[in-house]
C-alpha cells in the first residue's frame, strides 16, 4: 500500500475549476509500465510519479502516454513538496530544469516552451465561440482561445488534448506556455469551467506560468 495525494491546481479566483493531480511522492522503484497502468486507473489527465522528492526527479504520465513535460503537474508538485517539508528550486522532470517558486497565493515554474507538446492552436472571434465550440476527434491536440479583455490581458481557452487520452482539460499549463510564447506579453488564462492560469513570458525565451494549488486528500492506494 502506496499514498496518493491528489491536489487540485489552477483553482479559480472563486475557489472553483482547478484540474485534478495525482500525486505518489515515493515512485522511485516503479517501472514506467507500472507508472502507465496506474495513471490510466486513476484517469486524471495527468498523474506525478516522484522519482526522488530532494532533487525534483519525476516521471509525468496522462492515461495514454508519458510526458516529458506538463505544467500543472509540476505546479502542484511544488506547492506539494513545500507542504511535506521538501521546497525544492527546482523540478527535474524528463524535458529538463524547471525552476520554481512561490509569490503571494500563487506557485509557479518557467519552462522552455519547445519542450511543452505542440498544439494546433486555433484562435476565434469571441468567448461564446470558445464555450460552444464542439471539442476535437479521437487523435488531435487542440487548443482554441479568443480575447475575452485584450487591453486588460485576458484570454478564455479550452483545450482537447485527446490524442494523450483526454476529452477536455480543466487547465492546461503546456497549453498556457504555448500561448504565452505565441502572445509575447503578460496574460491571465480562463481556462474550463473557472480555472485560472497567469502566464508572463521572459526575455531568455522561457515562459513563467503560475497558479493556486488546492489540497483535496491523501488516500492509500493499491500496488496496481
Amino acid at each position: 500500500m502506496t499514498q496518493l495525494h491528489v491536489l487540485k491546481v489552477f483553482v479559480g479566483e472563486d475557489g472553483r475549476g482547478g484540474n485534478p493531480l495525482g500525486v505518489f511522492l515515493d515512485a522511485d522503484s516503479w517501472s514506467a509500465e507500472r507508472r502507465q497502468r496506474v495513471a490510466a486507473k486513476l484517469g486524471f489527465s495527468e498523474t506525478v510519479f516522484v522519482r526522488d522528492a530532494a532533487r525534483g526527479e519525476l516521471w509525468i504520465h496522462t492515461p495514454a502516454v508519458e510526458l516529458p513535460l506538463a505544467g500543472h503537474p509540476l505546479v502542484g508538485t511544488s506547492w506539494l513538496l513545500r507542504r511535506e517539508g521538501v521546497p525544492v528550486p527546482v523540478l527535474r522532470p524528463p524535458a529538463g530544469d524547471v525552476p520554481t517558486w512561490t509569490e503571494g497565493r500563487d506557485t509557479w515554474i518557467s519552462a522552455r516552451p519547445e519542450w511543452a507538446p505542440e498544439f494546433d492552436m486555433h484562435r476565434l472571434d469571441a468567448p461564446a465561440e470558445v464555450d460552444a465550440h464542439p471539442g476535437a476527434g479521437p487523435d488531435e491536440h487542440l487548443q482554441v482561445w479568443s480575447w475575452q479583455d485584450e487591453p486588460a490581458g485576458e484570454v478564455r481557452v479550452r483545450v482537447f488534448p485527446t490524442r494523450m487520452g483526454i476529452a477536455e482539460d480543466e487547465a492546461t499549463g503546456a497549453a498556457a506556455i504555448r500561448l504565452g510564447a505565441l502572445l509575447q506579453r503578460p496574460v491571465t488564462i480562463h481556462q474550463g469551467v473557472a480555472s485560472r492560469i497567469v502566464v508572463d513570458p521572459r526575455a531568455d525565451g522561457t515562459v513563467a506560468i503560475g497558479g493556486r494549488v488546492e489540497f483535496v486528500e491523501t488516500r492509500d492506494h493499491s500496488a496496481g
